[in-house]
């Protein structure tokens, strides 16, 4: 099968390579799922899963990416609840071969069955940003209807399922972003858009960290800020929050903490059944996944370091591309 794989941690993203792959190995309870869509974080050639398994031990050349949507293609010993042909959609274990690849094999209690009229890149748009929005507002900041959430990057893949599902819930949202992302965020439902501009900090979506003029020192107070960026953006939030409030990051690990307020970094985790509401709700045209530049996967290692110029998040379409031209 075709696959992008990474051999030298030190080349990063100059590693990425596009090449045969030995087809992969269904283990007990796994699934092989052909790819039809995948998403990609693009910081991810620096996390240790993507170099050494479990137990410590180097597992290149490795595949990334650890969002698929495809069908069923292979069912491995003892697996159950799911049919070969089915759609499927789901997140990757984070220390095996990931899903930019024609084939991924995945555990089967990782996916969710995929509804008809949910396409293949909606789907793959959805695992970890979906999860990360959801356990961000809700498992770790305990938002509930009449309080006020900051959202960085609402223009991004977490930021604008945040908005949305904020919004649902009956909370009043503040978005940021660059300019150009103002439309999308009031669009997806934020009451309120602040304009960051600065240098780049980081973002996880490629959001740009600042405060020009101001403005994000004027967002507050809110009950809870959720943060893709980090660094300095993530210091001056934390004043923004009210005494009982929460700041959540998915940044990195952080001392910073709201005064009377508590701090919390954490890492997705999988969840079949949120992943089942998230894709019933996009069926019921509740959520908008917001699909960014789709590239084929011979060209995955572009979509690696190209700059966001679209809302969204960057996807890897793998099978039924469309036709060049």
């Amino acid at each position: 099968m075709k696959a992008i794989r990474v051999r030298d941690r030190a080349a990063g993203t100059g590693g990425l390579v596009y090449e045969e792959a030995p087809y992969p190995h269904a283990a007990e309870n796994d699934v092989i799922v052909r790819v039809h869509a995948a998403g990609f974080t693009p910081g991810e050639l620096e996390w240790p899963g993507t170099w050494t398994d479990r137990a410590g031990r180097d597992r290149t050349p490795s595949v990334p990416g650890h969002e698929v949507s495809g069908v069923v293609a292979e069912l491995g010993y003892g697996t159950t609840g799911l049919t070969v042909g089915q759609r499927v959609f789901g997140l990757t274990d984070w220390t095996r071969d990931g899903t930019l690849a024609e084939y991924v094999a995945v555990e089967a209690r990782n996916l969710a069955p995929l509804p008809a009229s949910v396409s293949h890149l909606e789907a793959a748009a959805l695992p970890i940003s979906g999860l990360t929005a959801w356990q961000g507002l809700f498992d770790h900041g305990r938002l509930v209807a009449g309080q006020s959430v900051l959202v960085h990057g609402a223009a991004g893949g977490v930021g604008g399922i945040a908005v949305q599902l904020a919004r649902e819930a009956g909370a009043r949202v503040v978005a940021t972003g660059r300019a150009r992302d103002r439309a999308t965020a009031l669009e997806l439902g934020a009451d309120v858009f602040v304009d960051l501009d600065g240098e780049p900090n980081g973002a996880e979506d490629g959001e740009r960290g600042g405060d020009a003029g101001g403005q994000l020192a004027d967002a507050g107070p809110v009950d809870l800020v959720l943060d893709v960026i980090g660094g300095e953006t993530l210091e001056r939030s934390a004043r923004l929050v009210r005494p009982g409030g929460t700041l959540v990051t998915i940044a990195a690990p952080t001392t910073v903490r709201p005064e009377g307020g508590r701090s919390v970094f954490f890492i997705v985790e999988p969840d079949r059944h949120r992943l089942a509401d998230l894709a019933r709700r996009v069926q019921d045209g509740r959520l908008r996944p917001l699909v960014g530049t789709v590239y084929p996967l011979a060209d995955a290692p572009t979509a690696f370091t190209a700059r966001r110029h679209t809302p969204g998040k960057p996807l890897i379409q793998v099978a039924d591309a469309p036709a060049a031209g």
